[in-house]
């Protein structure tokens, strides 16, 4: 199949709503009974779960968009975790130390419990429906990418019609043909620290994001053409240089500022490195003549959308809707300091008015671009 169109969803928690918004453009700029105009779909963390559903409702697009868009903007933080089995104490350190007495005991050591977000995917996600979407050539593959925290190797995990598609390993890649389950997207959005990891087969696995490196790669190992990448990273906006260095806060960080930090390297996509090498790539195969290219090697289009606006200035100013116990841990571990809880937050924000503010401005990045989506489309 020529010209095989791929939808990368990067990671991110409460950070997924805004990949809804970029989808609901999409879907208004089609038929309205179109399928999903995608062969190939790609997700990682949240955006695993977002792509599991659209295979799930491959038959109609706009109807898949319009039902996921319903559960983000419903969305409570009681339907996706709950606080773990250690208790919120009168100081950060010792709910540190409490957290590794539960380790000792044999529990998996993380903030936060996602048991309400198993029994919510398994409310709405029929995964038969992936099959039958498969079956029905309305797509051609779901790949789920996961941590592998024996080795640390980034796994993606592939339900495809392909026969052609084998397993591979890449470095500190690889690549398994397995039917996408639960567990599998449990894996994927397993936030470290935050989120126990998951079990599949004898392995453990945390969130996808924390060792993808290349974002594209994947979807070209199985075999996209054409690729759109809706991610939720900072790294794409633009700077504010009206800001002047005095107004910066020089305070020492608090922990929950530096865990911001490390999320957001964690999840801080390499799109840009990505292109800039497809489109070098691009470059030098239009100076080869056709019968003499490589085989592996083709000339690919690509399309990004990612926010506009820094999603931590949205979080900052919707903290109030948090549960109180997420405030008081965030109060506890920043010494009241709200600005610098902010970046953490706006991963676990799981609450209506956050994500239908990621949702309004997903959209309206998407349709700002909505020339080069129309052209990413064009055959």
């Amino acid at each position: 199949m020529a010209n095989k169109k791929a939808l990368l969803l990067s990671g991110g928690g409460a950070r997924g709503a805004y990949q809804v918004g970029v989808l609901i453009a999409l879907s208004s700029m089609l038929n309205k009974k179109t399928p999903i105009p995608f062969d190939i779909l790609c997700g990682t963390s949240a955006g695993a779960l977002n792509a599991a559903f659209l295979a799930t409702q491959a038959d109609s697009f706009r109807k898949g968009v319009k039902q996921l868009s319903y559960i983000w903007r419903h969305l409570t933080t009681d339907q996706v975790f709950m606080m773990s089995r250690w208790p919120i104490a009168s100081s950060i350190t010792k709910t540190i130390t409490s957290a590794f007495l539960q380790q000792q005991s044999g529990h998996s050591l993380s903030l936060l419990m996602n048991q309400p977000l198993e029994e919510l995917l398994n409310r709405f996600l029929d995964f038969n429906k992936i099959s039958i979407a498969l079956n029905q050539r309305h797509i051609e593959t779901l790949a789920i990418t996961a941590m592998n925290y024996s080795d640390g190797h980034s796994t993606m995990f592939f339900q495809t019609s392909n026969n052609e598609l084998p397993n591979w390993t890449h470095g500190r890649k690889v690549g398994i043909k397995s039917a996408v389950t639960i567990d599998h997207l449990l894996a994927s959005s397993a936030i470290p620290g935050v989120f126990p990891p998951r079990k599949i087969g004898t392995q453990f696995y945390g969130d996808g994001a924390v060792r993808l490196g290349s974002a594209i790669q994947p979807a070209i190992n199985l075999g996209a053409d054409k690729l759109l990448m809706i991610g939720v990273s900072d790294n794409r906006q633009a700077k504010d240089w009206t800001q002047s260095p005095t107004s910066i806060n020089h305070d020492a960080p608090s922990i929950v500022q530096v865990l911001g930090q490390l999320l957001n390297s964690a999840f801080i996509d390499t799109i840009d490195q990505d292109i800039a090498h497809i489109d070098e790539c691009n470059q030098l195969l239009a100076l080869i003549p056709e019968e003499k290219r490589p085989y592996n090697l083709a000339h690919r289009q690509t399309l990004v959308i990612s926010p506009s606006i820094g999603l931590n200035v949205l979080a900052q100013e919707h903290l109030e809707s948090l549960p109180l116990k997420i405030r008081k841990l965030l109060r506890t571990a920043t010494g009241d300091k709200s600005k610098g809880a902010a970046s953490a937050a706006s991963y676990l924000m799981f609450t209506p008015s956050y994500c239908q503010a990621l949702i309004e401005l997903g959209y309206k990045d998407a349709m700002w671009q909505r020339d080069k989506i129309e052209d990413f489309f064009a055959d």
